[in-house]
């Protein structure tokens, strides 16, 4: 769950931030609201955006009624790479829906892209999509769960759709017109200083000693840097809207994925933040890495102090 800012950092996020009320729910991130207005309406991807996010509902509750259930349980590129019959559930859902409703888009899927489909980011309109984000949290009942649902029209990212599953958040964001949970609007941390930092990051797939050893490694150089912590949630998207709602000031990894990152960059820039590649240029959404953050400031310290653990490329699998 978010992590409270004390009181003597209210400043850094903008007039009434520490005063926002609980969102009101998921489905008011559907209407626009009364602060961006007219902003959020319309546009020429306003049917694509509802139907994402009424997919990515839609999806929240098979998902959610199935977490307490029995699982059949499968693995994939190793031991700690889980798949269930609900992620390949819910991925043909959404894109049997989105399949139908815009048959000439295209489409990367996680599943689709474990089967042997090609992760390829081409000029058309292209939904990129995340069944279930932590499926090892939802392998053991573990509640940190999300639906990813983000769309690229000319290999730039227009929105994303990301919904947490139990406790019933919908996090959007829209190219130009801001980023939202359940209604209301996201704004990131302004924080600049490493020291003062909490800092998010996931494990990624591998096990082998080489690839553990860099990653204790990355770890040890923030703290010693002094960063207040390092955290795990086993949910990418969900770390990066922690990041997007200021809760958390930066995030790192390597060996995510395209449908990893795709709706929760549009979110993070849309509340203020910084996506770019580990390497401290821009990001690379096939690149299988990524550094975020609430400053450039903050983003290019995380870069520098890291070292690289080489995942390959998601358009070259």
């Amino acid at each position: 769950l978010p992590v409270p800012r004390k009181s003597s950092r209210a400043g850094e996020r903008g007039p009434g931030a520490e005063r926002r009320e609980a969102p009101a729910g998921p489905e008011a991130a559907m209407k626009p609201s009364s602060e961006d207005g007219a902003a959020q309406a319309g546009g020429p991807w306003e049917e694509c955006f509802e139907a994402a996010a009424q997919l990515a509902l839609r999806a929240g509750q098979i998902i959610r009624k199935a977490l307490s259930e029995e699982k059949r349980v499968s693995t994939k590129t190793s031991a700690a790479d889980l798949v269930t019959e609900t992620d390949h559930m819910v991925e043909a859902l959404i894109l049997q829906e989105l399949q139908q409703r815009f048959p000439s888009h295209r489409f990367i899927a996680e599943e689709a892209a474990a089967a042997g489909a090609k992760c390829v980011l081409t000029p058309s309109p292209t939904w990129i999509v995340d069944p279930i984000d932590g499926t090892c949290n939802f392998v053991h009942r573990f509640p940190t769960v999300a639906v990813s649902i983000g769309f690229a029209v000319n290999q730039e990212l227009e929105f994303g759709v990301i919904y947490h599953c139990t406790e019933e958040r919908l996090y959007t964001g829209r190219r130009g017109r801001g980023a939202f949970c359940n209604g209301q609007r996201l704004r990131v941390s302004g924080e600049t200083d490493l020291s003062k930092a909490l800092v998010l990051t996931e494990i990624g797939p591998r096990r082998d000693p080489t690839t553990l050893k860099l990653f204790l490694s990355n770890m040890e150089r923030l703290l010693r840097a002094g960063a207040h912590g390092v955290r795990v949630i086993g949910s990418s998207t969900l770390a990066l809207c922690h990041l997007a709602s200021g809760a958390a000031d930066a995030y790192y990894q390597f060996g995510l994925h395209c449908w990893d990152l795709a709706a929760a960059t549009v979110i993070i820039r849309e509340a203020g933040g910084v996506v770019m590649d580990t390497s401290g240029g821009p990001l690379d959404l096939m690149s299988c890495r990524v550094v975020a953050a609430g400053t450039r400031e903050m983003a290019v310290l995380i870069a520098q102090a890291l070292q690289t653990i080489n995942y390959g490329r998601d358009d070259e699998r």
